[in-house]
């Protein structure tokens, strides 16, 4: 005999219809099924509950709020119901509701481990990522091959800076599911930010294998080789990944990022101009292009593509340091304004009561006696780099009876440069990837005395760290120009860099050393000159800085040299000269000046000892003139013999060379005005025995001058660092910037 119409068996059947055609995908006839079985039994909570899926499914999420929560009416001790009801909340964005959804699920049945992870996904996209971690865990700990719990968990971690757990977990993850790509993906990018990029390329080749359209991974891999210094990989990555999806903004900005690491810069602002297009927002590549400009000559434009970034994201620290650098570097305006433009750093990009708790900020200093000074470098450039160049004999002859060296190394190329400073230290310290917050706690477990930032504006800075007041003592050396910041107390520089009338354009206090501030790395296997005077009596100028340092300035200043001098050629050598933009630029600038190509040779970077060499072809070195001067440049000229005629500026920028010709005893080839460097040019070239004599008896006068005194420059520096210390010690308190 038939049951008769509204019975809950009909309801059941139904049901069981309706699910099948569900699961299968056939969602009409679902609907159909499930709205049957209402008409059997009106308020039967799973035909609620099931219907209140399917409108979630096909995205009708307040269709679905109201079916479940009716469903919950009728059987509030369900628990499935309350987790799905979470999940259709959390989909509206209504996380906080969610939560309280999963909890009542977790409460109903605290042994579901599928609860539990919701849960745990509701409290990470609300933010509360510590309950989170504690709800991942305890999903983990009753399902322990919980894949996707084990990844959320490694996401987490990631977010709370906990970067060593989140690889853990991703590992995990991938062991219980090595098919899947985004599982390779997701280790992949964290072991990137560990600086293990060889284990993150081969996770990312592996991604590709099973997906072999996977654009951001094909991406990321560029990225990762990009990091290597292997740029034309990269951009072969990078182009790939635009192949397969065009609109893939991150795509075109990073073959920018390639394009430009192989001096290739008109193309790499193509793509930057081509991902700002796809994506507007994407303040990176507006930073990037202002970096390819700048690389070409255009500083209006870099500096506008700087303010464009800050317009979008004022507290983007890395395009307000980039706007700074340019600033300074290239003294676009005078020091006393660059010095408020670098004082809005820190209030653009450090909270407010981060800098007040800065300030108010206590340590407990250990008296000096019995025990050694600790002393903190951080750079992003212990690495083969120019900072480098003079870091290295100094991190050698430190006394270690004296000082406790500690390094604080923030770019995750390592090298053999790399190598031996980390085997020159006592303790050294990572710190890719970390937040600030996470560095100086660090800093502050160790126990730093003197922190000296090594970077300052440039790239790979952490100038957050100091800003957060990080150890008693901080202190900036081997930049060009202020920081800007309240915290930092000290720029090291000498008498000759820094004299008293550069006061005003620093916020740090300036700690002058009594003898020249650095020391150049005598290098025993450079060439031997075999230097000649030129034929028929003609005489080559020339520099090798880098592009950006030769202003328009300077170019007219050369050739008014070279029309001293009608004998007189200039030849300039740097990488940026690879580029045809660029050589064209150059010509074209001293065309107007009278000055036509066939005087004028350009050469590309090269190896370097090819390099070096090249400097047989020189005659004179003249030194840019209006931004920055020639550092290592400089150096390299003079251990081969080369003079360097330079213009004492009135900028710390402009007078590196005129310290570092200085401390070698050549204080004659100093120019106070733009005449007398012409004047002092001149005169040397027509000196040739001078100059003969020069050639070859010049590395070892400068072998034995305070430029190449490591040892002297050690000492000194120690000295300063224990009167800074002792200085700071006698306040009790870090000295607040009004104080100072």
């Amino acid at each position: 005999m038939s049951k008769p119409a509204g019975s809950p068996r009909s309801a059941a059947m139904c049901i069981q219809t309706g699910l099948a055609h569900h699961q299968a995908g056939r969602f009409e006839q679902a609907y159909d099924a499930y709205q049957q079985a209402l008409r059997e039994q009106p308020d039967h909570p799973e035909a609620l509950h099931l219907l209140g899926m399917l409108a979630h499914q096909i995205g009708d999420n307040d269709l679905a709020l109201e079916l479940i929560e009716l469903a919950i009416r009728t059987r509030p001790d369900l628990p499935v119901f309350h987790s799905n009801l979470g999940n259709v909340l959390q989909a509206m964005g209504r996380h906080e509701e969610a939560i309280v959804c999963f909890i009542k699920a977790c409460a109903i049945e605290p042994d579901n481990a599928v609860f539990h992870y919701n849960l745990g996904h509701a409290q990470q996209m609300y933010g509360q990522l510590r309950d989170a971690v504690e709800s991942y865990r305890r999903a983990i700990a009753l399902s322990p091959n919980y894949v996707e719990a084990h990844s959320n968990l490694g996401h987490t971690l990631d977010a709370l800076g906990e970067l060593g757990q989140a690889v853990d977990s991703q590992r995990r993850a991938l062991s219980l599911a090595p098919h899947l790509a985004e599982l390779h993906f997701n280790l992949a990018a964290l072991l990137y930010r560990q600086g293990k990029l060889d284990e993150a390329i081969e996770r990312y080749r592996e991604a590709i294998a099973i997906f072999p359209d996977y654009a951001h991974a094909h991406c990321n891999l560029g990225g990762a080789l990009l990091a290597k210094g292997e740029f034309e990989n990269a951009a072969a990555c990078y182009r790939r990944a635009i192949e397969i999806n065009p609109a893939l903004a991150d795509a075109h900005y990073n073959l920018g990022n390639a394009l430009q690491a192989l001096n290739r810069f008109e193309v790499a602002a193509a793509s930057y101009r081509k991902a700002i297009e796809l994506q507007p927002g994407l303040v990176e590549a507006r930073c990037n292009l202002g970096n390819a400009l700048r690389a070409q000559g255009d500083l209006d434009g870099a500096i506008n593509c700087y303010r464009e970034a800050l317009a979008i994201k004022p507290d983007y620290a890395t395009a307000y340091s980039n706007l700074l650098f340019t600033l300074g570097y290239h003294a676009t305006i005078p020091a006393v304004d660059y010095l408020v433009e670098a004082r809005g750093w820190e209030l653009a990009c450090i909270p407010a009561h981060i800098r007040q708790a800065a300030r108010q900020k206590r340590f407990v200093r250990v008296p000096l006696s019995g025990r050694r000074l600790k002393v903190g470098y951080v750079s992003g450039d212990f690495r083969k780099h120019s900072v480098s160049y003079f870091i290295e004999q100094l991190f050698g002859r430190h006394d270690r009876s004296r000082v406790e060296l500690y390094a604080y190394s923030n770019h995750r190329l390592r090298d053999a440069v790399t190598e031996r400073l980390n085997a020159s230290v006592d303790h050294w310290q990572q710190i890719t990837g970390m937040s600030d917050e996470a560095v100086c706690e660090r800093i502050e477990a160790d126990g730093i005395d003197v922190l000296i930032d090594l970077s300052s504006h440039s790239a790979h800075n952490r100038l957050g760290v100091f800003a957060r007041r990080a150890a008693p003592v901080q202190a900036t050396y081997l930049y060009f120009a202020s920081t800007g910041l309240t915290e930092m107390d000290y720029w090291i520089g000498d008498e000759m860099l820094t004299p008293l009338e550069l006061e005003g354009h620093f916020c740090e206090k300036l700690w002058r050393l009594p003898r020249v501030w650095l020391s150049y790395k005598t290098i025993a296997d450079a060439p031997v000159t075999d230097w000649r005077p030129a034929e028929a009596g003609g005489i080559r100028l020339g520099s090798f800085n880098n592009l950006g340092k030769i202003t328009l300035q300077t170019l007219r200043l050369w050739a008014q040299c070279l029309q001293a001098l009608p004998e007189g050629r200039l030849l300039l050598k740097n990488k940026d000269l690879a580029d045809a933009g660029n050589r064209q630029r150059i010509l074209s600038e001293l065309a107007l000046h009278g000055i036509g190509a066939e005087r004028v040779e350009l050469k590309p970077g090269s190896p370097w000892a090819d390099y070096m060499a090249q400097h047989d072809q020189l005659d004179i070195a003249l030194d840019p003139i209006g931004g920055h001067g020639g550092g290592t440049s400089t150096c390299d000229a003079l251990w081969m013999g080369v003079p360097v005629i330079t213009l004492l500026g009135d900028h710390v920028g402009a007078r590196f060379t005129a310290s570092l010709v200085d401390a070698i005893g050549h204080g004659e080839w100093i120019a106070r005005t733009e005449a007398e460097y012409i004047e002092k040019t001149v005169a040397l070239a027509r000196d040739v025995a001078l100059r003969r004599q020069l050639r070859f008896s010049q590395r070892e006068a400068m072998a034995n001058s305070p430029l190449c005194d490591a040892q002297g420059l050690a000492r000194a520096l120690e000295d300063a660092y224990v009167g800074m210390f002792e200085r700071s010690s006698n306040t009790g308190i870090a000295i607040p910037a009004e104080a100072r």
